[in-house]
């Protein structure tokens, strides 16, 4: 693999040119792809396999033309204090908004709280139901501000008017001005950890252009692969980071042997046989995260895993060989000023890496002891996770959907922004009228169940829905737990009845998905870590260190949800973050902050533990070993952590908890594997292990391949550099084989 590598590297350093024109016209050609591609379908979110899916599969196939997917509005009146909205006044104002919303242009229909008995009990207050002929995104400006303009007059009268729904749903920005604190900081900390412009802005271009091309192919094949917007966003994210961690590491390691006293061609042959190498495998382990995503059985999750798995390896190959054929241009140009100044060799002084090592290594237990017993503590707080969709709840009482929610649970009890809508399948049976009547009857007898709506049916009179409006909110676990009542006693009730029936509403839809990512999570975890091991065991050739990598991401991980606990769930420290309201946490936080974060996790782990490996080949003891790969990787894998935590936390301030969840989730799982797993309990284990961290038995050493991702064969194959004339004599080392 090194001598491969080694060759490439070369060969792309030669050919410069050709290499980045070639890189040119793969994006040129791709780009043009994209823009003549038809536009990626808009596929939603499915989940096969739930009963909540196989309930909207059925209501899809039996009201055909009814699954109205256009935007909508809800529109909630409230009186003021001690007043009704059946007031005289206030009845004119609320019927006049809905002959004006009517009127739109784009507007289906618009309800009349009045005669569609949408009035609260102690008529305090009401709600209309505004549904357009059209998606939200394809919504025009008039249609919106005639819609605007009418509730504004309401308002006027008098009322307290808010609006739900996504007709006029705000779009909380991504990140605002902390994303791009964010990148600034990348940029900061690259320019630092270089000393060099060059050196610094070579990272970022590279990324950028692989970002770009993995986009366009994304756009370009989003038709025939069934590729939406979305796809592209994990892509996008994972493409940026591990495109800048790769190439820094590469140019990391070309100054590194230019240090030594190598030509330049020499230097980025070797950055690209020993650094690359690493590369290889650190991608491979990311791309198993990535590609593992699809055991969740979520197509969209599978699409975006895929696609970014590309994404990463694209990064791979850039950093390959457009990295080495950059340098070509500007050999010199990432160097410090102070390494274009200096003549002599340099790299085996002392640094904070190497220092930092020395104490860890003299005292493992008690930095071993205190790293665990940190991140288990941090980590149980997951022991209470509890997972489920935040919608407007979780949304700031500055935006007018979290009002509206807050005044319809008032005014109908907090079960009704989450009603269960029942799906009767009455086909067999013999009277079906009479069956749905039974169905409604029985549910509504449920502890929990406030009311239900009338039936509703098709028009083959075979099917009906109708909703059942639970006591609890949409998130609580009570809601959860008559969910599982209900259909638990589904088969008595469809005994009885003659006809069966099935569970969803968007309530029953979140509660399901979060099931099933629940019991996603062991199988994928096993998958990845599993493959994972079996590839760190060919790269490193040990059998402990592999399972310490594993043990270690596991507890970083676990560290990182109990944190997301505590902020999003359990409310602590939730002021200082922006959190508005706390509550379940997303199903996909757990699968997104084990794939991400094992990519990146496993990403440091190469990087920094093959340096050991390569000094353990190459002569040092198991001590200095450690030392020796701090002394060299230490510097960039913190940088490389650092850049990804300001990147990741940019995400913190977005305006919707969802986005600041993920965010905060992977920027502390960043910085607990890094800095507290990485860079203290692996040299406190490897420090205690010894040379047993190294063992392999002889049966396994003949039967595994050998990777060479320390380039031992290139220690035997490049010859030492030779000394440079200068004007004052100068000492050159040869490294001892």
């Amino acid at each position: 693999m090194a001598t491969l590598l080694y060759h490439l590297g070369r060969v792309a350093f030669r050919w410069r040119w050709f290499v980045t024109l070639l890189w040119v016209a793969v994006l040129g050609a791709v780009g043009f792809a994209a823009t003549k591609a038809p536009a990626a379908p808009d596929d939603g979110f499915t989940m096969p396999g739930i009963e909540s899916q196989r309930a909207f599969d059925l209501l899809e196939q039996r009201f055909p033309g009814t699954a109205a997917d256009g935007a909508s509005a809800r529109i909630v009146f409230v009186a003021p204090n001690g007043e009704k909205v059946t007031a005289t006044e206030h009845r004119a104002a609320i019927e006049k908004l809905v002959t004006e919303a009517a009127d739109g242009s784009q507007v289906a229909s618009a309800v009349d709280p009045f005669t569609a008995k949408a009035v609260s009990k102690d008529a305090s207050t009401a709600y209309s139901t505004v549904t357009f002929k059209v998606k939200a995104d394809d919504l025009t400006g008039a249609a919106k501000t005639h819609l605007e303009r009418a509730i504004d007059t309401a308002r006027n009268a008098g009322l307290t008017v808010e609006v739900g729904g996504d007709a006029l749903a705000t779009q909380p920005a991504a990140g605002g001005s902390a994303e791009a604190i964010g990148i600034a900081i990348a940029a900061i900390v690259l320019l630092i950890t270089f000393g060099s412009l060059a050196a610094a802005g070579l990272p970022l271009l590279t990324a950028i252009l692989g970002v770009g091309i993995s986009m366009s192919a994304i756009l370009a094949l989003g038709s025939a692969f069934g590729l939406s917007e979305t796809t592209g966003t994990l892509a996008t994210m994972l493409g940026l980071a591990c495109g800048i961690d790769y190439a820094l590491f590469v140019v990391s390691r070309y100054r590194e042997e230019q240090a030594k006293g190598h030509a330049p061609r020499e230097a980025a042959g070797l950055a690209a046989g020993t650094a690359g190498s690493a590369v290889v495998f650190a991608g491979l382990t990311v791309v198993i995260a990535l590609a593992g995503l699809s055991v969740v059985g979520i197509p969209m999750l599978t699409k975006m895993g895929l696609a970014a798995a590309g994404a990463v390896l694209l990064a791979v190959l850039i950093c390959l060989t457009l990295v080495p054929a950059v340098l070509g241009f500007w050999p010199n140009a990432v160097l410090s000023r102070r390494d274009r100044k200096k003549k002599t060799k340099r790299g085996n002084g002392e640094n904070g890496g190497s220092r930092w090592a020395r104490i860890v290594v003299r005292r493992p237990i008690p930095v071993l002891l205190l790293g665990v017993v940190g991140l288990g503590a941090m980590a149980l707080p997951a022991l209470n996770l509890q997972l489920g969709m935040p919608g407007d709840e979780a949304k700031s009482t500055a935006t007018t959907e979290r009002r509206a929610y807050d005044d319809l649970a008032e005014g109908f009890g907090p079960g009704f922004n989450g009603p269960l809508t029942i799906v009767v399948d009455a086909k067999k049976a013999g009277d079906a009228k009479t069956a749905v009547a039974t169905i409604s009857k029985e549910i509504a007898a449920t502890d929990g169940v406030v009311s239900v709506s009338p039936a509703r049916f098709n028009s083959a009179g075979d099917t009906a829905v109708f909703s059942a409006t639970p006591a609890t909110s949409p998130t609580d676990e009570k809601t959860k737990q008559l969910v599982q009542t209900i259909r638990d006693e589904r088969p008595d009730i469809a005994a009885d009845a003659g006809a069966s029936f099935e569970v969803t509403g968007t309530t029953a839809l979140n509660i399901d998905v979060a099931q099933k990512v629940q019991d996603a999570l062991i199988p994928y975890l096993a998958l990845v870590v599993g493959l994972a091991i079996v590839l760190l065991l060919l790269v490193f050739r040990s059998l402990l260190v592999p399972l310490k990598a594993a043990l270690g991401f596991l507890l970083s991980v676990l560290a990182a949800l109990g944190a997301v606990v505590a902020v999003f769930q359990e409310g602590h420290l939730a002021s200082w973050l922006g959190v508005d309201q706390t509550g379940p946490i997303m199903s996909l936080m757990p699968i997104f902050l084990v794939g991400i974060v094992f990519g990146l996790a496993m990403d440091y782990e190469v990087f920094l533990v093959s340096r050991m490996r390569e000094a353990y080949v190459h002569g040092d003891g198991p001590g200095q070993a450690i030392v020796s790969g701090f002394r060299h990787s230490a510097r960039v894998v913190v940088a490389a952590a650092l850049i990804m935590m300001a990147v990741f936390s940019g995400f913190i301030g977005a305006g919707a908890s969802m986005i600041k969840m993920i965010g905060f989730g992977l920027a502390i799982a960043v910085l607990f594997d890094a800095f507290v797993v990485r860079m203290a309990i692996v040299p406190a284990v490897l420090s205690l292990l010894g040379h047993k961290a190294w063992y392999l038995p002889r049966r396994l050493d003949r039967i595994l391949p050998r990777m060479d991702v320390e380039g031992e064969a290139l220690s035997r194959k490049v010859p030492a550099p030779a000394a440079e004339p200068t004007d004052t004599p100068t000492v050159h080392l040869t490294p001892v084989p």
